[in-house]
C-alpha cells in the first residue's frame, strides 16, 4: 500500500543501454492506467540486462526469491525464471493464464491472452498453458541493398543459402563492387535461427518443451550445415567479419555505409537500417532470413522478452498486475509499443489496427517480421529451445565460430568441443536447480510478496 492509500503494483523492466527514453511509452501507459484506476499505482523500476554485470545481477535477483509483482525476463532466461524458487519454498512465479483463470476482464480491462500471435504464445507456453506474457518480440531479418543488387542484374532478394551466395558473388563482380558482400554479428541467436529454419533441435525432450532439457547438441547436422556454409562465405571473401563478437553496431554501419550488399540483423532494427541507408542514397528491402534450400523450412526463432507474474501476491495486487498487463498490450498499447520500439506488434488486434491505419503500407519493412513468424510450422524445433543457461550456450557458440573464422578450426571438431562445454554447464545448472528446490522444500515458511530492492537505472 502506498503512502496515499493506493494499492502499489511494482514492476521491474529491462531498459535499453543506448536508446534514450526507451521505456517512456510504458511509463505513460502506467500513468494512464493509474488515472483510470485511481485505487492503483503502477511503480516501475529498471535494470540493464545488457550491461557488463547485468545478467549476473538479474540472476541474483531471481535467486534471492523476492521480486516485484511483474518482472521483465529476457528470452534466454525463460528457464531460469520458470525454475526460480520463492522464499516461501514454492515457485517464484505463477503462470499468467492460471492466474487469469478464464476471466474475460479484470478490473474492467478486457483480457487479451487469446489474441497473442501464435509463435509468441507457443514460445512462452508450457503444456499448453501461457506462463508469461510476450512483451517485446523480434526475429531475424535480411536487409538487402537493392541499389547494389540491381547493378548486378538482380531484381529479387534470394530466399535460400545457395541463391544468397550466388548473389554475393555477382555483386562483388560488378565494376566498383564492394570488397565484401554480406555481414552479420557473430551471435548465438543466428545459430538458433539457422537450426530452427532446418527443423533441428538444440536440446533433447522436444527442445525442452516436453520435459526438462538434459542434453545439448551444438554439433548437429543442422548446426554444422550453417557453420560450414558461413565458413565458406568467409574463406571466399564474401562474408565481412569485423573481428569482434556480437558486433551488431559494426555490421550495421558496414551495411548502411554501402560496404556490403546484405545484412542479417534483428527486426527491431528495421527502421534504423532503412533510415540510415536512405541518408546514404541506398534503397533497402527487408526480407526473411534465407534458409537451407536442401531441407524443408521449419520457422524463425523469436527474441525479446516477456513479463512474469510473481507468486504469492495479495489478490488486490495480483488483479492490479493482471489488469495492467491487459491494458499495456491491448490493441492501442501493443501498436504504440511497436511504433516506439520497433518490436513486432504482438497481438492480432494491434496488427489489424496498424494495418487499418496504413502503417504497413507506408513502412513495409515492418511487415516482414510478422510474416516470418507467421510462417512457422509450429513444431517444437521451430518454437525454439527452452533450456537452462541458454545465454551461456550462445556464448559457447560464439567462441566456437570465432575459432572457425579466425583460427581456421574445423567446424565439426570445434563444435563438438563446444557441446562438451555446454553440456557441462547444463548439467551443473540442472544439479544446482534440483538442490535449490530440495533446500527450499525443507526451509521454514517466510512472508513473501515484497518488491526486490532493485535500483533505478541511470
Amino acid at each position: 500500500m502506498g503512502g496515499d492509500g493506493r494499492i502499489v503494483v511494482d514492476i521491474l523492466l529491462a531498459d535499453h543501454p543506448v536508446v534514450e527514453g526507451f521505456l517512456d511509452p510504458v511509463r505513460r501507459r502506467a500513468a494512464e492506467f493509474g488515472a483510470a484506476h485511481p485505487d492503483y499505482e503502477i511503480r516501475i523500476s529498471t535494470y540493464r540486462y545488457w550491461s557488463e554485470t547485468g545478467r549476473e545481477d538479474f540472476i541474483r535477483t531471481l535467486e534471492q526469491g523476492r521480486v516485484p509483482a511483474l518482472v521483465d525476463v529476457f528470452f534466454t532466461e525463460t528457464q531460469h525464471a520458470r525454475d526460480a524458487v520463492a522464499a516461501t519454498g514454492g515457485p517464484l512465479f505463477t503462470p499468467v493464464q492460471r492466474a487469469v483463470g478464464g476471466r474475460r476482464e479484470i478490473l474492467g480491462e478486457p483480457v487479451i491472452l487469446d489474441d497473442f500471435i501464435d509463435t509468441a504464445r507457443r514460445y512462452y507456453s508450457y503444456d499448453g498453458e501461457l506462463v508469461s506474457v510476450p512483451f517485446s518480440v523480434s526475429t531475424g531479418l535480411l536487409y538487402a541493398n537493392m541499389t547494389m543488387l540491381r547493378a548486378a542484374g538482380i531484381t529479387e532478394v534470394p530466399q535460400d543459402w545457395e541463391g544468397l551466395e550466388a548473389a554475393c558473388r555477382a555483386v562483388m563482380r560488378t565494376d566498383g563492387g564492394p570488397s565484401h558482400a554480406i555481414t552479420w554479428a557473430v551471435d548465438g541467436w543466428f545459430f538458433q535461427d539457422a537450426v530452427c529454419h532446418q527443423s533441428g533441435l538444440l536440446v533433447d525432450h522436444a527442445n525442452g518443451r516436453s520435459d526438462r532439457a538434459q542434453k545439448v547438441d551444438l554439433a548437429s547436422e543442422e548446426l554444422l550445415a550453417w557453420a560450414t556454409w558461413w565458413q565458406r562465405l568467409h574463406k571466399d571473401g564474401l562474408y565481412l567479419h569485423t573481428g569482434a563478437a556480437q558486433d551488431w553496431m559494426g555490421t550495421f554501419k558496414a551495411f548502411t555505409e554501402g560496404r556490403v550488399a546484405f545484412l542479417y540483423n534483428s527486426s527491431v532494427m528495421a527502421q534504423p537500417v532503412v533510415s540510415a541507408a536512405a541518408k546514404a542514397g541506398i534503397d533497402v528491402v527487408a526480407c526473411g532470413l534465407p534458409h537451407n534450400g536442401a531441407v524443408p523450412y521449419g520457422g524463425n526463432v523469436l527474441g525479446g522478452d516477456s513479463l512474469f507474474l510473481a507468486a504469492g501476491l495479495s489478490p488486490e495486487v495480483e488483479d492490479g498486475a493482471l489488469a495492467f498487463l491487459q491494458y499495456l498490450l491491448n490493441p492501442d498499447g501493443a501498436a504504440a509499443w511497436h511504433k516506439s520500439s520497433g518490436f513486432i506488434p504482438v497481438t492480432h488486434g494491434s496488427h489489424q489496427l496498424l494495418e487499418a491505419e496504413g502503417w504497413f503500407a507506408e513502412k513495409p519493412h515492418h511487415l516482414e517480421a510478422p510474416k516470418q513468424l507467421g510462417a512457422s510450422d509450429g513444431s517444437p524445433a521451430a518454437t525454439g529451445a527452452l533450456v537452462g543457461e541458454l545465454s551461456s550456450v550462445h556464448a559457447d557458440l560464439v567462441q566456437a565460430m570465432r575459432d572457425v573464422l579466425e583460427q581456421g578450426a574445423d567446424p565439426a571438431r570445434r563444435f563438438t568441443q563446444a557441446t562438451v562445454t555446454a553440456q557441462r554447464r547444463l548439467d551443473d545448472y540442472n544439479r544446482r536447480t534440483a538442490e535449490r528446490h530440495a533446500a527450499r522444500e525443507t526451509s521454514p515458511p517466510d512472508r513473501y510478496g515484497e518488491a526486490a530492492d532493485v535500483p533505478e537505472a541511470s
